[in-house]
This record gives C-alpha cells, structure tokens and sequence, in this order.
C-alpha cells in the first residue's frame, strides 16, 4: 500500500537526502560530533551502568508472527576439545548462535525500509540483494554510537503505570516527558522512548501473550515525525516490538490492522530521514534509576555489531550514569 499523499509531503519536507552528501549512508548518525560526545560524557556523575538489552535466547520476544525471524539459537560445536587427545594440554569449548538481526533489541538499518523503489539517500533498492545484502545503507556503514542519551518515560510523564494498547503517542506526549525529564533535547542527542509495553512480555507465558506484546502496540504517531526533525535528534529507541502504534494509524483508518498497510513511522524515518531506529529495548530498569536521583540524561554506548550488509545490527546498549 503506498503512502498516502499528505505523508508523502511530509517526507519531502523531513528529508535528509543529500544533507550529508550523496554518497552518505549514515544518516543521522552523522549528528553524533564531538561536542554530543563531550555532552555525553559529562552527564556521567556517578559512574553507574545499567544494561538497556534483552537477553538474547530462546526466550526472546519472536513468535512466528514475522516470517523469519527466530529467537537466539545457541549451539556447541566443541566441548572440552583438545588438539593434542591430551585432557593436560588446554580444552576448549565453542559455541555457534543463529539468530535473526531483528530478532531482539536491535537496530534498524536504513537500508531496512524502501517504497518506489528507493531506501535513503536516493540509492535503489535493488542495492540490496540475495547475495550480498545491502550494499548500501547496510548496518555495517552505521559506526560508532556513542553519544548523550535521554530517556522519555511517557508513563511517568503522563501518570500512568504502562500506555495503552494502541495508543498513538503525540508531539504533546513528548513535550510532556521532556519537561519531566528536565532536559533540553539537543542535536546529535540519542531518545529512548519508554512505553511500559516490556511488562507485557515478562508476563507472557504463552505465545499467545507474547503476542500481545506486538499487537496491539502503543507506539509513536507519525505527528511525532517532525517533531524528531526539528530537533535533530540522531537516534531514536523505544521498549516496544514495533517502535510506532500498531496497528498503525494509517491502516486503522482504512480498517485494515494487518502487517499488510505501510508502516508510515518506519518508511518515513529510515528511507527519508536516515533516522536510527532501535526496537526491544529494556528501559524499565534506566527508568527507575532516572526517577530514582532524578536524572533523565547520561552516557549512552550503542553500537551496532557490524555484520556486513545487514538489514539490522543487534546490540547491548549501556547507559552511563
């Protein structure tokens, strides 16, 4: 399904096509300079971390829903093995994973999203392939994330334990959480979106309910998609599965709550604006840490694995406070 006409305006208007010349395949990444970096480093005060990732096993949040994309599957290719037959000399013991980029917290690579024909920057989608991956706008091109966090907790914002299944997150909704945060988002900053959907899938025990941690999702608006680019912002993660509301506004308003209808909030921030975009992210922890000294702001150390011509780059993002 094509993008609606006033989206389609809406992305001419938010686009960074060319902003970082016509070979870039980094995106916003390309805001995260030096002096994001020193802020970075001065929101450290105590020097705590606190890991913002999701194991990654079995466990994980893939249900089948997603054609191919499967939980961590960790297998032993040696066990206490020797080179000499000599249990004196040194044994070791390897391990092989098969998991899908996606398949837990993660994020998106530009090239992940295309519509006419073309992912960011202008380069065809048939840059992507069978073979190689993506040759342009892979994950690989990403580099280093290291840059000032901030962490948006709507609920705490809004005054309410976890969003509604569903709900559309606003512009209003993150004016909200960044007067409770205290902070002036600034350029090359990193968001982390908190919704309170992760306690869905630490309750589930059925597959059934972890697919209630999917669908229905509360999730950003695409009226939050300008919002992002006039501020800047170089990255943006949130604690849900599918990062915007799903059912997607859009496809709600034709009556068709399906992975079918576009998805407008990924079409528009990966192809056009070349916006990093992370889903699965741990933030109930951070968010009791931050409510607890009252400090929203810190360190934040993401970088994707670099998998050559990868769709997605899994990660264990840590915050440093």
């Amino acid at each position: 399904m094509a993008l609606p006409e006033h989206l389609r305006e809406l992305a001419a208007k938010v686009s960074n096509w060319g902003r970082w010349g016509e070979k870039d395949q980094r995106g916003t990444v390309n805001l995260i300079d030096a002096e994001a970096e020193r802020r970075g480093a001065e929101a450290v005060r105590s020097g705590r971390s606190v890991s913002l990732s999701l194991p990654f096993d079995q466990n994980g949040p893939q249900t089948g829903a997603v054609p191919g994309r499967v939980n961590p599957l960790r297998s032993l290719v040696s066990l206490n093995s020797t080179y000499t037959g000599d249990s004196g000399d040194g044994c070791w013991t390897d391990d092989v994973v098969t998991l899908a980029t996606q398949s837990v917290t993660h994020w998106d690579a530009l090239a992940h999203c295309s519509y006419d024909g073309f992912i960011y920057n202008g380069f065809p989608a048939g840059t992507i392939t069978a073979d190689t991956g993506a040759r342009k706008c892979g994950i690989d091109q990403v580099g280093p994330v290291v840059t000032r966090g901030v962490l948006l907790d709507l609920p705490m914002a809004l005054g309410v334990d976890r969003l509604e299944p569903g709900y559309a997150i606003t512009p209003e909704d993150l004016d909200a959480a960044v007067e409770h945060a205290g902070v002036d988002v600034r350029s090359g900053d990193a968001l982390l979106v908190r919704t309170g959907q992760l306690a869905v899938l630490r309750a589930a025990k059925t597959v059934d309910e972890k697919n209630d941690y999917r669908f229905p999702a509360p999730g950003l608006s695409t009226l939050t998609i300008g919002w992002f680019r006039d501020r800047d912002v170089a990255a943006v993660a949130t604690d849900n599965y599918t990062f915007e509301v799903y059912p997607c506004e859009e496809s709600a308003l034709q009556g068709r709550p399906s992975w079918t209808p576009v998805m407008p909030v990924h079409c528009i921030h990966l192809r056009d604006m070349g916006l990093l975009q992370g889903q699965n992210w741990d933030l109930d922890a951070l968010a009791a840490d931050c409510a607890d000294d009252g400090r929203y702001s810190f360190l934040l150390s993401a970088t994707p694995i670099r998998f050559t011509g990868s769709l997605g780059g899994p990660v264990h993002p840590v915050a440093t406070k």
